[in-house]
């Protein structure tokens, strides 16, 4: 399969780059907001944030009707700046996160998967993010 090119999304929070990390890293908040709408949750989350550590994050649709395990293995992890993991099918990730002024911007650029327009995962990518700015200006 040929790789298209990486989609970038951002979202700036208005939190300092410590807490906005910690958000972003502890089962306890991921399974607060990750998903791209209110008819989805997160039933279980596992983070072992360390080089050729593994997370998983298991996203479901709240009626039962589906269900999925997001998961891969971190290839750098440089303390609230960046974090960059490998998917369970291949496809690279990489957050920035940078603080300006007590907020912090993140950044994340992903490989596209084939089976859905591009167009869609970015709209999904992003609505998780928009979800994680949420959720952390709100707690």
């Amino acid at each position: 399969m040929d790789h298209m090119q990486s989609i970038t999304i951002n979202a700036i929070v208005n939190a300092p780059v410590e807490k906005v990390w910690a958000f972003w890293i502890q089962p306890q908040h991921i399974i607060k907001w990750t998903f791209a709408s209110d008819d989805w949750h997160v039933p279980y989350a596992e983070n072992d944030l360390k080089v050729n550590g593994k997370f998983k994050t298991t996203m479901a649709a709240k009626d039962g009707s589906m269900q999925f395990d997001f998961e891969g293995i971190y290839s750098i992890v440089n303390e609230n700046k960046l974090i960059a993991y490998e998917l369970a099918d291949g496809r690279q990730v990489k957050i920035t996160f940078e603080e300006n002024d007590g907020q912090t911007q993140l950044t994340e650029t992903f490989d596209p998967e084939d089976q859905h327009p591009i167009e869609m995962q970015k709209v999904g990518w992003q609505s998780i993010l928009n979800n994680f700015k949420k959720y952390t200006e709100e707690n």
